[in-house]
């Protein structure tokens, strides 16, 4: 898979609806309940982020879910990305891109979602094929002004801001022509999940595809 497809098959990820839930898990057993229900809400795309020791065990479980797309997130080494790939990742998500990671995607036909932050982040991965990005950390690295500033000399790139990301600012992202939608966190919060709240998660997986 070159960089290319990768990217396109990236964007079509994220075309699939306006956030990507970012999920940081620790319980495996709620995982394709929690999936079940962000999918039913309109929201297939899943980010896993391999941050617990649990969030393998949670993107196999997930993968099984029909209708959704999982992929991991924090993806950080060519170790992450197999690892990830094995588990039933369809696609991968960076906070940052490294050649040895950007191989490795490549070599495992994983379509990844490199962050950038800069404008020269951005410069060197579309010279390197992909035009579908994260950038992170959105609201540190200057919110929803920074990305459109960005887009005016660079309007082939494609962003996916995640990092602070809200209910309350995730409009001022959205309605940028250079963003095709956003990651948050919000529609899967700890105390729901705790709680096995899947209808209260759905509502909320509703109200940000709304």
């Amino acid at each position: 898979m070159t960089p290319q497809d990768q990217s396109k098959a990236a964007h079509d990820i994220c075309t699939r609806a306006p956030v990507v839930p970012v999920l940081v898990l620790d319980d495996a057993d709620k995982a394709r309940s929690l999936a079940e229900a962000l999918v039913a809400g309109g929201l297939p795309a899943l980010e896993v982020t391999l941050r617990t020791p649990a969030a393998l065990d949670c993107i196999r479980a997930m993968a099984e879910v029909e209708g959704g797309i999982v992929g991991a997130g924090t993806l950080l080494t060519p170790e992450d990305v197999r690892a990830a790939k094995a588990a039933g990742a369809r696609f991968g998500v960076s906070p940052g891109a490294t050649d040895t990671l950007l191989q490795a995607c490549i070599d495992e036909d994983l379509p990844l979602l490199p962050g950038a932050a800069t404008a020269s982040e951005a410069m060197r991965l579309l010279e390197r094929g992909w035009d579908m990005l994260k950038f992170f950390p959105a609201e540190a690295a200057g919110g929803a002004p920074a990305v459109k500033s960005i887009g005016a000399p660079i309007p082939q790139i494609r962003f996916c801001p995640t990092g602070g990301v809200t209910p309350a600012n995730k409009a001022d992202y959205l309605k940028l022509p250079n963003v095709v939608c956003v990651g948050g966190s919000w529609v899967a919060p700890a105390d729901k999940v705790a709680a096995g709240d899947w209808a209260g998660i759905e509502t909320l997986a509703r109200e940000a595809r709304s």
